[in-house]
């Protein structure tokens, strides 16, 4: 299920441009749109449950990695276009999105996972299920944060029937508590700007490299690669939660610190400690008084230990765990979270970064480098997690 072939499909959202008819204030890719939309999916539906409301975070994270899917086999059709055939020539839109599943089924072995994709593409909307309108809420908020940002460097008359089409079709969702606050620039938009700082980072950023990729659009990728890795060791729901929200957050801190590389980091044998205690004093004071209470909590548990695999005791203690002790617990109060499987995929994400890029001929040292020093992390016969990791890497070439 976790091959390359797969992951590198994956990996083409980086490549997908966005708003390509107009003139952007920077790169604007799929990648980076999904990673926003799934950080506003988790606010808006956190926020929908400390109202009362039932929120499927399966279908959540399932919902942004096929709508990803989507999206890279269709990325020469703009999205007018397809509302278009969807609305006035049904027949054909789910001819459309059956061709989709099919680009798909040579590159994706997990069967159910390709039945999955298949029934979230061809239902039909509910526009009464607050998870459907959680994540559409957040596709279109996200939408016209880029449009906000285009709208600084464009001439207005390009923008005005955008702009009118998003702002009818979030109409529907006002009476989402995430949407009402965001809209209205309260705490969640004041913490949503600073994740947003993640989406103007550029990883790599000492050494020219294509794609280029974001913090945040690295922390999406790092996300779903660690859900098909979850499949293989067909985790629970919980930890896949866990696993999923773990990994999109990892980088969080980055926000207010910058992507400091990891040959800075690690220029001193203690370096790596005192860099991590800066990053939770600035997170402490810059991020948490922007983070409402219905997800503070979990955030700081996400972003704690990140790389390490934790449980949580009855008291709120966070403890250290095997894979083992993940593997036997049932509880979704111990919050099990598979760190260490975070942080192969943080590395697998690295890896593919630079080796794509030297792939394509442009190259230097530092990826050279950076690529190696990652290969000789992960021996052969090396479980992370019980995950071969190492077998991934030998499916490329020249290793």
């Amino acid at each position: 299920m976790f091959d390359k072939t797969f992951v590198l499909k994956i990996f083409e959202g980086f490549s997908i441009e966005r708003w390509n008819d107009l003139v952007r204030p920077f790169e604007i890719v799929e990648m980076d749109k999904t990673a926003e939309k799934t950080v506003l999916a988790y606010m808006i539906g956190k926020l929908e449950e400390k109202r009362g409301e039932h929120i499927d975070w399966n279908r959540i994270i399932y919902g942004t990695f096929f709508d990803l899917l989507r999206k890279i086999a269709l990325c020469d059709i703009k999205a007018p276009v397809q509302r278009m055939i969807r609305e006035e020539y049904p027949e054909e839109y789910l001819k459309l999105n059956s061709w989709v599943i099919d680009q798909y089924r040579p590159i994706i072995t997990d069967t159910s996972l390709l039945e999955e994709f298949s029934n979230y593409i061809q239902q039909k909307p509910d526009s009464s299920d607050t998870t459907w309108r959680v994540l559409r809420a957040a596709h279109k908020y996200s939408t016209m944060r880029e449009v906000e940002m285009l709208r600084l460097v464009n001439e207005p008359f390009r923008l005005v029937e955008i702009e009118r089409g998003i702002n009818k079709d979030l109409q529907e969702f006002l009476d989402l508590r995430g949407l009402q606050l965001l809209i209205s620039k309260q705490k969640p938009y004041d913490f949503l700007m600073e994740i947003e700082k993640l989406r103007f980072q550029t990883r790599w950023n000492q050494t020219p490299r294509v794609p280029r990729t974001s913090v945040l659009g690295h922390s999406y990728f790092v996300a779903a690669l660690t859900l098909l890795m979850g499949r293989d060791l067909a985790v629970n729901r919980t930890r896949c939660y866990n696993n999923f929200f773990s990994a999109l957050f990892h980088d969080l801190p980055e926000a207010v610190t910058r992507d400091i590389i990891s040959p800075v980091k690690q220029a001193t044998d203690h370096l790596p400690q005192i860099v991590k205690q800066i990053e939770d004093r600035i997170v402490k004071r810059e991020l948490i008084p922007l983070m409402d209470s219905a997800y503070r909590d979990e955030i700081l548990y996400f972003t704690g230990h990140e790389f390490d695999n934790r449980m949580c005791e009855s008291d709120g203690a966070v403890r250290l765990v095997s894979f083992d002790e993940l593997q036997q617990c049932t509880s979704s109060a111990s919050r099990p979270v598979d760190g260490k499987l975070v942080r192969a995929a943080d590395h697998i994400a690295a890896f593919i970064e630079a080796d794509c890029s030297i792939s394509y001929g442009i190259t230097s040292n530092h990826l050279v480098e950076g690529r190696q020093k990652i290969l000789s992390l992960y021996p052969a016969g090396h479980l992370v997690n019980g995950i071969d990791v190492a077998a991934f890497f030998t499916s490329f070439s020249g290793i």
